[in-house]
């Protein structure tokens, strides 16, 4: 049981680090460089430059030092978790620009809420990407949406709250 708990948070440990850190350190330079696609951003100025490769590198960062310090347990769990991780993190970064486009081409505004995408896009987007690595089980996918749809909803009421965001959700 311990180990499965472990997996799953090695699993999750870079994506939520990829995806807290891009909104941490957000930026001001627009990622789609306010272009327009259709009379409509392509993204929006909520996706930066700076945000998506601080975002990435501290996720990697991350990824890096778990190896380091918890090597035994993503050895033992893992193939190639620095491997895997990455690819967490890329998709981490991928599913949530993926999920701002799709918002945008739906005329939803920044800041508009879309349940499920607004909270699983960097999931899906970093499960996407490392699938060909690591394929969860059923159980271990129903377990990280669970936990990161109340994850998810609990960080931005705080970032929300601390004046990080001006949306709770």
């Amino acid at each position: 049981m311990l180990e499965f708990a472990v997996r799953i948070a090695l699993y999750l440990a870079p994506l939520y680090i990829t995806n807290a850190s891009a909104l941490l350190f957000g930026g001001k330079h627009p990622l789609d460089f306010d272009k327009k696609l259709l009379g409509k951003p392509i993204l929006g100025k909520g996706k930066t430059i700076e945000g998506t490769l601080s975002g990435f590198a501290i996720g990697v960062l991350s990824v890096f030092l778990i190896t380091v310090f918890f090597g035994k347990y993503t050895s033992r769990l893992y193939h190639n978790y620095l491997l895997v991780g990455i690819l967490l993190c890329a998709g981490a970064m991928g599913g949530d620009i993926l999920g701002s486009f799709i918002k945008r081409r739906s005329g939803i505004p920044r800041g508009g809420r879309v349940f499920l995408l607004d909270q699983l896009d960097f999931v899906f987007g970093g499960i996407a990407l490392s699938y060909w690595l690591v394929t969860p089980t059923p159980l271990e996918a129903t377990l990280i949406i669970g936990i990161t749809l109340l994850a998810h909803c609990l960080a931005n009421y705080a970032a929300f709250k601390l004046k990080m965001k001006n949306v709770p959700w």
